[in-house]
Formats: C-alpha cells, sequence, structure tokens
C-alpha cells in the first residue's frame, strides 16, 4: 500500500519529472477550460524550465505524481506559480500541505509574504485560498486570461 501523499514531505523535482508535471497540470486544469474559454497557463508552462530555473517540489503516490509546487522567488516576496493536484487526489491534504511548504520555503529565505495569481473565473481555487488567509490585492488582464492577484503575510 502507498503511503498518502499528504502525509510526506515534498521533494524537488528533476527534469526527468517535466513530462509528468505537465500531465499532472493537463489533468488538473482541463476542467477550467470550458470555464474560463482559455487555456490555463500551468497547461501552457515549460517544466522542464521550472525545474532549472527556480523550485519545483512533488508529492508522489508510490512512483505516480500527485501533486506539485512552483516558487518563484522574487525579491521582497515568494510567489506561488501554481499548486497542482491530480484530481483524484484533491480534498485528501495534498494541496494544504504544499501550502504549508510554501510559507516554510518563505520563511527559509526570509521572506514574509506569499503572493500568487489565479484567474478571476476559478472561483473554487480563489474561495480555498482565502480559506487559508490570503486576500486578493487587485485584478489584472493578462493576455487572454482575467486574473486576480492575492497575497498573504506570514
Amino acid at each position: 500500500m502507498s503511503p498518502n501523499p499528504a502525509t510526506v514531505d515534498p521533494v524537488r523535482a528533476t527534469l526527468e519529472d517535466a513530462r509528468a508535471l505537465q500531465s499532472l497540470a493537463n489533468k488538473s486544469y482541463e476542467i477550467f477550460i470550458p470555464v474560463m474559454d482559455a487555456i490555463p497557463a500551468p497547461m501552457l508552462a515549460n517544466y522542464a524550465e521550472l525545474v532549472r530555473s527556480h523550485e519545483v517540489w512533488i508529492l508522489r503516490t508510490g512512483t505516480t505524481l500527485t501533486a506539485s509546487l512552483v516558487l518563484i522567488q522574487q525579491e521582497d516576496h515568494l510567489l506561488i506559480e501554481s499548486i497542482t493536484v491530480d484530481p483524484d487526489h484533491q480534498g485528501k491534504g495534498c494541496g494544504q500541505l504544499l501550502l504549508n511548504w510554501a510559507r516554510c520555503r518563505a520563511e527559509e529565505m526570509g521572506h514574509s509574504e506569499l503572493r500568487l495569481y489565479t484567474n478571476v473565473l476559478m472561483a473554487r481555487n480563489r474561495a480555498w485560498y482565502q480559506r487559508a488567509g490570503f486576500s486578493e490585492t487587485h485584478e489584472e488582464q493578462r493576455g487572454d486570461k482575467h486574473i486576480v492577484h492575492m497575497q498573504l503575510f506570514i
């Protein structure tokens, strides 16, 4: 029996994980295409480049990638570029574990603020981040997507 991915620490992704990261993003975000009438940004990401240039953390169940966290360090904050959880594992604590990991990483880097952005039409995601303590700061149009910026002081 494989361990619950929400009970283990995330590990750094490697270049060998890039294809699985893309598959995970596609599986997790495809439900938003008709909602947004656009392809969600995580489905368009270059995961090999993200792994090379930033921190990408993953959770596995056995050998299967079940969740990921992409962090981009900025001068004055840590940006959560994406949290992705396989739909079959949503609601089991994986997202919360990764969000807590992001808080720890921010503190380790000396940041007191986490930021992220999500599509305005992703109501479920917005509500989840608000329940986690994030507040919405502003909205902007970015290409074919209308996004909302959020922040959390830690």
